[in-house]
């Protein structure tokens, strides 16, 4: 199971970015999934994130911003952020609970992570 992040880049403040990102592999189901991002030298901190039914939930400092899609049927993600400041500056992940088929035997949970995306806002 992989996630692949696109999307990121070089934008001005008060400019937009649409990321994405895709779940492909042996997959059974997903629940949570959604976008942390890191700017250096912070902790990870939640962007927006959504339950298989819908349920989003985003970070107080993107509210209003930020718009999170979720497509079940494509295992995918997206997150379109508008009005973008310098301090939305940081690297975005992918994250996501993923049900996997072990063997022929079973179904096990796990968390997985994208590899990132740089997001950066000039001022």
């Amino acid at each position: 199971v992989q996630l692949v992040e696109t999307g990121g880049g070089l934008v001005q403040a008060g400019g937009s970015l649409r990321l994405s990102c895709a779940a492909s592999g042996s997959i059974f189901s997903i629940n949570a999934m959604g976008w942390y991002r890191q700017a250096p030298g912070k902790e990870r901190e939640l962007v927006a994130i959504s339950t298989r039914h819908g349920d989003t939930k985003y970070g107080d400092s993107v509210k209003g911003r930020f718009t999170f899609s979720r497509d079940n049927a494509k295992n995918t993600v997206s997150l379109q952020m508008n009005s973008l400041k310098p301090e939305d500056t940081a690297v975005y992940y992918c994250n996501a609970d993923i049900q996997v088929q072990i063997g022929n035997t079973g179904l096990e949970w796990y968390e997985y992570w994208g590899q990132g995306t740089q997001v950066t806002v000039s001022s």
